[in-house]
């Protein structure tokens, strides 16, 4: 088919509020003034607005001066439904979008647009995009990680890029309307962010977004993934499971990755023991990467190809030491219970010194506290929220051992490596798996993850290994 006509650009000559100067604001202010808007940029943190792209200015005084003569407004993914320029921005009945709906309708008004392959669930996001991503690669597509992952969408769109492997959280997709992807999954739907939605029924709404685009994939054994795909709109539907599939289906028949979804007969893939991370929740994120891809046209020697050499990013059941017969191992990317227990699950067989805490958004732990505190060692808990994870301790493992760190210790991360060190032995593994976020008392994931690995190299300084 040929190209058609740029449509006109939906931005130029508009006045647009950009609320929220991280990256993706900031990312959104330099397209939005390179495409001719008038770019007014808002933070609730002032000096974040001193080094703004050029053209871009600085909001100032209350929400309701930021809105003046304004017709869009770009918002931060974290600005959440209460927050008082979003309140203001719908007393006035001015649009509010988030960043990759911008990105959406400025790819959508070029002669080309660029394919969307859309990733989301509560875990295991940001593997699946960077194994979809390697996948896209190795098929020599000009394709590219963004999203939720770090490179905003509009820069990737902004870039010319054919082929999006886009990440996208339940805030992004809350603020998405139009997104339509190729192709889109949803991996796990579990008790995240409910402070910011309000319940688990808005949460799943968010998530189901992803499921609205032409091919709707979802990772069946999970009961909540497999509601919002039955749900789903989508002329095609594609379910992705760990056991034998179905006719529609991607699946696992001994020990090889098997597509029965895209083609007219089952088509082998990659062997499962190629894949890394492995175990259950490694293998699922590589078949979901490998049905977004085959519903992109991908052959299977490419699938092949791009999982057989992915290897995951850092925090992320990264082992950062090993001393005297304990390994250390930084999963600081399981930022809510679902993404604990996996691994803790990834753990069975082996006693675990768990350190675990931080900001629960209004998730609960006693479910994950109740399934694995049989395989506990010890348990060491930081942060804000850590007195509903020490009384769900106590009361499905009251023999436990328990070491809590006060939020006013100086180091907590170095108090909570210590007192792990105290509790383990030979043979055992202590494993940072928070299941909370990590704002409470460091930067993000990653600087919680760093911290933790500095503490393990210091504490093991000079010792036997």
């Amino acid at each position: 088919m040929a190209a058609r006509g740029p449509a006109p650009d939906p931005v130029r000559g508009r006045r647009v509020v950009v609320a929220g100067a991280g990256v993706s604001g900031l990312a959104a202010a330099e397209v939005l003034v390179a495409h001719g808007a008038d770019v007014v940029v808002t933070d609730d943190s002032p000096e974040r607005l001193t080094d703004l792209p050029v053209g871009a200015r600085a909001g100032e005084g209350l929400p309701q001066a930021h809105l003046d003569g304004a017709e869009l407004v770009v918002s931060s993914p974290g600005l959440r439904p209460d927050h008082p320029l979003v309140a203001a921005t719908a007393a006035r009945g001015i649009e509010l979008i988030g960043e990759p709906e911008l990105a959406w309708r400025l790819g959508a008004a070029t002669a080309a647009p660029p394919r969307w392959l859309v990733v989301t669930g509560t875990n295991g996001k940001t593997t699946t995009t960077s194994m979809l991503a390697a996948v896209l690669a190795a098929a020599g597509e000009d394709a590219v990680a963004c999203g939720n992952i770090g490179l905003p969408v509009v820069s990737a769109v902004e870039a010319g890029h054919r082929v999006l492997a886009v990440e996208l959280s339940s805030f992004q997709l809350h603020r998405s309307p139009s997104v339509r992807p190729d192709a889109g999954v949803v991996l796990n739907v579990a008790e995240d962010h409910l402070d910011w939605h309000g319940g688990m029924t808005a949460y799943a709404a968010a998530k189901a977004r992803a499921l609205v685009g032409a091919v709707a994939v979802a990772c069946v054994d999970d009961p909540r993934a497999a509601t919002l795909l039955a749900a789903a709109p989508a002329a095609r539907k594609v379910a992705v499971t760990l056991g034998e599939p179905g006719p529609g289906e991607l699946g696992i028949v001994g020990g090889v990755l098997v597509d029965r979804a895209f083609g007219p007969s089952a088509v082998d893939l990659v062997d499962a023991a190629a894949i890394t991370p492995g175990g259950p929740p490694g293998l699922t994120d590589a078949l979901a990467a490998a049905a977004l891809a085959r519903a992109h046209g991908v052959a299977a020697g490419a699938v092949a190809a791009g999982l057989g050499g992915f290897a995951p990013g850092p925090h992320r059941a990264e082992v950062v030491g090993t001393v005297g017969g304990i390994d250390w191992v930084d999963d600081s990317k399981a930022t809510n219970p679902h993404a604990a227990d996996a691994s803790l699950a990834a753990r069975e067989g082996r006693r675990v010194v768990w350190i675990v805490g931080g900001l629960l958004k209004g998730a609960s732990v006693d479910d994950l506290v109740a399934r694995r505190a049989p395989g506990l060692a010890g348990a060491v808990v930081i942060g804000t929220d850590r007195a509903e994870i020490v009384a769900a301790l106590a009361r499905h493992a009251p023999d436990l051992p328990v070491a809590e760190v006060d939020s006013g210790d100086d180091e907590p991360m170095t108090t909570a490596v210590r007192r792990a060190a105290a509790l383990a032995r030979p043979g055992d593994v202590v494993l940072l798996a928070p299941a909370a976020a990590s704002m409470d008392q460091f930067r993000d994931y990653a600087h919680r993850g760093r911290a933790f690995a500095d503490a393990v190299r210091a504490l093991t300084a000079g010792a036997p290994r």
